[in-house]
């Protein structure tokens, strides 16, 4: 086949052919046979062989954002001794620096990228220019972008929602400049703050904590959410060239928000704490206080809801702490040596040594919250570390012998240390109803406006909504 198109298209066109050099399924390619075939196709007229990692079908992740960056251009340069023409790599590429380090050091002659792309369309100009620090880095979620393409979406992004809808979510110029108070600094108030800068708003952000970021503050110390860091630091820094006035260590008043043309909320949420008789014992937490303070847990933990918060939270107290990337490979059961089918060998499955309960009222799946694209890798996570998934389970009491839970008409007592609550927010909006009896224009975005699921996308996208209506 490659050899009659190249037949077709002469000695100068390009040709690139996109090899599966790891497939990660039994029974898939040794690595002999890559090279088998790799030759084949340099002498049948192939100009550069574009690396593929994994079928759809395989069951390791390859570029959720629990993935290592740049985890798999060594795959890419074992392949390098073998033919002369240009390889190219790819998979959790995000950054100019990553990619400059895999050319550097002779692991791929070229590199790939796609989803950095609909996170922020300059990316390649940027670099160009030496601008890194300007990006706004794709964080790997895939929420906004397979999730959707699955579930017959249109795509678009996260950390910037205006991709794929270029001719539709427009920050055109304001005709009439205002003064804007945002209340709140996490992913909604930074979001919406920017983007009314940019269209000739002056804005104050204010914020009653000392740094800016929200929920994302938790959400990057989860073991595989780092990222998250990446989207602080870019929105902090489109913050300052934008030139908004961020206020930290800011409670907001009546008094001093009433002078404002429009006043926008985005306070967030709270942690809501369920009915449960004994929820006031000292052994219980909730997440935000646990995550936020670096609270010491025993090692034997219940997380009441399985949502993505008690997900998280269930992966934050079983994960092994600064796992190598030859750790996390031999964790998923890939063998770096390629020798076997697949690329594959018995999983060296990480046990933690901490018993960790994760349980849901409803009955079914636990834990489904998390999206298509990663929310497999995460119950998976969760099973390799030894975390027990209860689902229909009756919260009855909490006393110094620990939990007392019903399960499928049966009492359980779990003997644990302590009990992390994960069921579900609040909206923090008690400025809401006040301003608007002052007669002031307030509008409320985040999770102030919806406490259901903490949702990065929607919250992200609502701010930005909101700053093109104004």
């Amino acid at each position: 086949l490659v050899k009659a198109v190249r037949e077709r298209v002469g000695p100068d066109f390009i040709i690139i052919f996109r090899l599966s050099m790891l497939d990660l399924v039994e029974q898939g390619s040794t690595h002999q046979e890559v090279v088998e075939l790799a030759q084949a196709l340099e002498q049948a007229g192939v100009t550069i062989i574009n690396t593929g990692i994994g079928w759809h079908e395989a069951r390791i992740p390859t570029i959720a954002t629990q993935v290592p960056r740049a985890a798999f251009a060594w795959v890419t340069e074992k392949l390098k001794q073998h033919v002369s023409i240009p390889l190219v790599t790819c998979n959790r590429i995000n950054t100019p620096q990553v990619a400059e380090n895999i050319l550097s050091h002779g692991q791929a002659d070229m590199v790939s990228m796609a989803r950095p792309f609909l996170a922020d369309p300059d990316f390649v100009n940027k670099a160009e220019q030496n601008q890194a620090e300007d990006i706004n880095t794709c964080i790997a979620c895939n929420q906004a972008c397979l999730d959707h393409v699955f579930a017959g979406k249109r795509a678009s992004c996260l950390v910037n929602p205006q991709a794929c809808y270029e001719t539709e979510l427009i920050l055109s110029p304001t005709e009439k400049k205002r003064n804007v108070a945002i209340v709140g600094a996490g992913p909604a108030g930074m979001a919406c703050a920017i983007a009314l800068a940019e269209r000739g708003f002056s804005v104050d952000l204010l914020e009653k904590n000392e740094f800016v970021g929200g929920q994302f503050n938790l959400a990057m110390q989860i073991p595989g959410k780092e990222e998250f860091k990446e989207t602080i630091r870019y929105f902090s820094r489109r913050l300052e060239q934008m030139g908004v006035k961020v206020k930290l260590g800011q409670e907001a008043t009546l008094d001093g928000l009433k002078t404002y043309d429009e006043v926008i909320i985005a306070t967030g949420v709270q942690p809501r704490m369920p009915p449960i008789p004994g929820i006031d014992h000292s052994s219980v937490i909730d997440y935000q206080s646990f995550i936020r303070d670096k609270v010491s847990v025993g090692q034997r933990v219940a997380v009441i809801g399985a949502g993505g918060i008690g997900v998280d939270v269930a992966t934050f107290l079983t994960e092994p702490e600064n796992q190598t990337l030859e750790a996390w490979l031999k964790d998923w059961g890939i063998e770096q040596s390629i020798d076997h089918p697949g690329g594959l060998f018995p999983y060296d499955d990480y046990v933690s040594q901490r018993q960790v309960w994760l349980m849901q009222r409803k009955k079914g799946k636990v834990g489904k919250g998390p999206g298509r694209t990663t929310g497999w890798i995460h119950r998976r996570t969760l099973e390799k570390r030894g975390v027990e998934l209860l689902g229909g389970v009756s919260y009855d009491l909490i006393d110094d012998q620990g939990l007392h839970i019903t399960v499928e008409g049966q009492q359980r007592i779990l003997a644990v240390d302590n009990i992390i609550i994960c069921a579900g927010q609040r909206s923090v909006d008690g400025l809401v109803q006040p301003l608007q009896e002052l007669g002031v224009n307030v509008h409320v975005i985040g999770g102030a406006d919806h406490a259901g699921e903490v949702d990065a996308k929607r919250v992200i996208r609502q701010g930005v909504e909101l700053a093109a209506k104004l």
